[in-house]
């Protein structure tokens, strides 16, 4: 992998920079978004449709999107979902009718779906396989801080120009185009940087070539190779949705919770992202190093811990302090949940690298599942039943996902270490090939 004269991997480096200029963007219009909505009519629950239509497209086309990075190269369809987002992302500044936000929404949405797996994909490729949680915790904090810091220079836009969106959502699509930059220019596109082989294919290709009969290699790759087993699969992705359901049912909607159901101002609500970017600066790595280290159990019992704390803090103190405290808390539990969901993703991934994308896009369907589905219950839960039902909505929901990850981490433990073995084996041979 290449690396920079201090030891650094440039790749991943090119990625986390991407991964700030993409995430500031996408944070001012995830601030703007939802009161832009709100003046223009938008009830609350059709915010949170708003919010939803993004990611249910995005759950939509993953898989085929995956499939789409595995053949094409990662790098090819980043730069070019990247270039998709940011056409999008300005058209914000022209719409000013209910339904063109739908439409925006959904062609980010479109975009989203090959950008992720893509993403994923080359963190997954470039990572030291001891060390999945602590790259994908990076990445994580450095999304998330620019995140922040998108949502609190939102907040104090809207504040200095009396709400004024379209420039609001132009400053946001320029910030979009130099993520483009930063990928064409340092993120390597040759294919030794993509889906590289699989240990286990290059020992099939060796024989091929030397005129191994194809029903060999089947029966070979057969006894050898461990299945990516379809209840594991499947397990995953509703861990997924649990966990990222009961996070999204806040996050999408907290502007409006704390400007409607707090009482505080456009620019206190802005400045809360900023205090969210200094937790994460300091949690994010921390979550990651203890995932890769200790326990990635432990760091998934804090992420629910933190919602039910969180949701709590929201109930019993709707003004500025518990706003803040709430919200603190609350990202905390992200921050505990990214590096040990992107880390289980890439174990996953790792036993077909061929389709390394594909994969990955699949078992994220869960988590945009649970993206979908997070803002659309909680807003009609609070639509219907007032705020209090949905936080304590949310309570029922963190719980449940807890129970549910003790019994899926436990099973993944007790069947992960015979496939990490097999493929163990199968690198070693072929290094003892190499060497011949």
């Amino acid at each position: 992998m290449t690396k920079t004269r201090l030891g650094i991997n440039a790749t991943l480096l090119a990625i986390m920079a991407e991964g700030l200029a993409s995430r500031f963007s996408f944070g001012i219009i995830g601030f703007a978004l939802p009161l832009y909505a709100h003046q223009l009519g938008l009830s609350v629950a059709e915010i949170g449709f708003l919010i939803s239509v993004n990611f249910a497209v995005a759950m939509l086309l993953k898989p085929m999107m995956g499939r789409l990075a595995d053949r094409r190269g990662f790098k090819r369809c980043l730069v070019f979902a990247l270039a998709a987002r940011s056409l999008v992302s300005l058209l914000f500044a022209l719409a000013w009718l209910p339904w063109q936000l739908y439409a925006i929404r959904i062609g980010q949405g479109a975009s989203r779906s090959l950008r992720d797996p893509a993403i994923h994909a080359i963190i997954a490729e470039r990572s030291a396989k001891d060390a999945l949680a602590t790259s994908f915790a990076w990445y994580g904090t450095v999304k998330s801080i620019a995140g922040k810091l998108g949502y609190g220079l939102a907040g104090i836009l809207l504040a200095a120009t009396t709400q004024d969106f379209a420039l609001v959502f132009t400053v946001s699509a320029v910030l979009s185009l130099i993520a483009i930059f930063v990928v064409w220019r340092f993120v390597p596109a040759s294919k030794e940087n993509l889906a590289a082989s699989s240990p286990l294919a290059i020992e099939d290709a060796d024989q091929a070539e030397e005129g191994s009969p194809d029903n060999t290699l089947k029966e070979h790759k057969a006894e050898d190779q461990p299945p990516l087993a379809k209840p594991r699969i499947w397990s995953i992705m509703m861990l997924g949705f649990l966990m990222s359901g009961s996070a999204k049912m806040i996050g999408g909607l907290f502007p409006l919770l704390a400007v409607e159901y707090g009482g505080l101002t456009v620019a206190q609500t802005g400045s809360i992202y900023l205090l969210g970017a200094v937790v994460i600066l300091i949690a994010g790595p921390g979550f990651g190093l203890l995932s890769d280290r200790v326990s990635r159990r432990l760091v998934l019992l804090i992420r629910s811990i933190a919602n039910v704390t969180s949701s709590v803090v929201f109930m019993v103190a709707p003004n500025l302090a518990g706003m803040i405290g709430g919200y603190l808390i609350d990202e905390t539990g992200k921050a505990a949940f990214r590096p040990a969901w992107g880390a289980l993703m890439a174990e996953n991934s790792d036993l077909d690298r061929r389709n390394r994308a594909y994969i990955m896009a699949k078992l994220s369907l869960g988590e945009e599942a649970g993206a979908v589905m997070g803002p659309l219950f909680a807003s009609l839960v609070w639509n219907t039943w007032g705020v209090i039902a949905m936080l304590a909505a949310r309570i029922v929901l963190a719980v449940v996902s807890e129970i549910y990850a003790i019994v899926v981490t436990k099973s993944y433990a007790a069947d992960a270490e015979p496939q990490r073995e097999v493929h163990a084996r199968k690198e070693r041979q072929v290094s003892r090939d190499n060497h011949k």
